[in-house]
């Protein structure tokens, strides 16, 4: 084969290759994004996560804790409320939102929204207790998140009301503090690119009411958004 035949060859090559890129591109497909990493966990139900939780070391509050406090209520329901980390008595009971910030939520489930805790699932970022009630760690979060992102994948709510910063920041996936993003439904940033993605509510912890009592017109606000979403279904 003489070089002029050989440099043919190879300008057909390269014009089908152009071409297939081409027409992967018009269609939307490219390779030129790096694929986004499985969760260990995807082909785990929520009995199987949770147990898995149960013996998690994969961040330091392991040799700190009492006790993994994974989640509780509906693995069905359509409204779901994420912290950021057990307390002292969630620690000790094994149950998220327990302690006098947990009563102020029980009543706005069942007094507020007239639903009870078994209605709706109940869930932090963070599994275990950071000791002294610290704020959650940058990997601390890391560890912990596919954890909650599997049980979202699971339960598939509609809504998720974040309570506080650190939920509202993990979930959208933002830098941008609680008091800017109260009061607005945003696309679950994990899902966001995905059709049905839940929506989430962000809103003050409740924590944060039994030091500003009169933040709770504002949470109350805000759940009654809530109320009406879920209403249209």
């Amino acid at each position: 084969m003489n070089t002029d035949s050989i440099r043919e060859e190879y300008l057909q090559l390269v014009a089908t290759v152009r071409e297939y890129v081409q027409e992967q591109l018009e269609l939307g497909f490219t390779e030129l994004q790096e694929p986004q990493p499985e969760s260990p966990y995807a082909t785990f139900d929520l009995r199987q996560l949770d147990a898995d939780a149960q013996g998690c070391t994969r961040c330091g509050l392991h040799a700190t804790r009492n006790t993994v406090v994974f989640g509780v209520g509906d693995p069905n329901a359509a409204l779901m409320f994420v912290g950021e980390a057990p307390g002292a008595d969630e620690d000790r009971l094994g149950e998220p939102f327990v302690g006098r910030a947990g009563k102020l939520l029980t009543d706005i489930i069942e007094k507020g929204m007239h639903l009870t805790r078994a209605d709706v699932y109940i869930a932090n970022i963070l599994k275990c207790r950071p000791p002294g009630n610290r704020n959650p760690a940058s990997d601390e979060v890391e560890m912990c998140s596919p954890y909650l992102e599997r049980q979202i994948e699971l339960i598939q709510p509609k809504v998720i009301v974040a309570l506080g910063s650190f939920a509202a920041q993990k979930l959208l996936n933002t830098k941008t503090g609680i008091t800017a993003l109260r009061g607005e439904f945003y696309p679950y940033g994990i899902a966001g690119q995905r059709e049905n993605a839940p929506m989430v509510m962000p809103t003050y912890h409740p924590a944060y009411l039994l030091r500003n009592p009169n933040a709770k017109r504002d949470v109350w606000e805000d759940i009654k958004k809530v109320m009406d979403f879920l209403k249209q279904g």
